[in-house]
């Protein structure tokens, strides 16, 4: 499945305060997904397996690496987990990086919110405005984006410009 991500992701000390505001605008709660991101060594863009407990996905993604909220092309493939695709991919692209994390997940209407606990790196949160059929299109994306960012009170030096696994491995480095 194609689809486009206009999204912000942030360090957030006060992440179940960021959470409670949220609670307030009675968003959907899908639950809280451990989750184990697996990145593979690939030339261009992210390849990683998401293995959750809600959550499993194969996700290619191009997304530059530039601070605020910004535009991902993506490419998924929602599976059953399955330690044979794991092998093949370990076996085919080598292993990059590892992300551990515990996220909470909601939703309203197309827009995504996660709180993660990410192991070794600490607390986020992360908003996706989801356009899966073209419906939205990139500025409608934007505005969802920057609404949401304003209503948590998300300050711009806070926005992040790398992926979790960007930050894993300068921490392993």
């Amino acid at each position: 499945m194609n689809r486009l991500n206009f999204e912000f992701k942030a360090t957030a000390a006060n992440i179940d305060e960021l959470e409670e505001k949220l609670k307030t605008l009675e968003p959907i709660f899908k639950g809280v997904d451990h989750q184990i991101d697996i990145y593979f060594n690939v030339e261009k863009g992210r390849l990683k397996l998401r293995e959750g407990t809600i959550e499993n996905a194969l996700i290619y993604y191009e997304r530059e690496n530039i601070g605020g909220a910004k535009q991902s092309d993506i490419l998924l493939y929602q599976h059953v987990p399955n330690a044979s695709l794991k092998q093949l991919l370990t076996k085919v692209h080598g292993i990059k990086a590892v992300v551990d994390k515990s996220r909470k997940i909601y939703f309203i209407d197309n827009v995504k919110f996660h709180f993660d606990r990410v192991v070794g790196l600490g607390t986020f949160v992360e908003v996706e405005a989801i356009d899966e059929d073209g419906k939205f299109g990139i500025e409608k994306l934007k505005e969802q984006c920057v609404y949401y960012q304003n209503f948590l009170n998300v300050a711009p030096k806070y926005l992040l410009s790398e992926s979790y696994s960007d930050m894993i491995l300068k921490l392993l480095s």
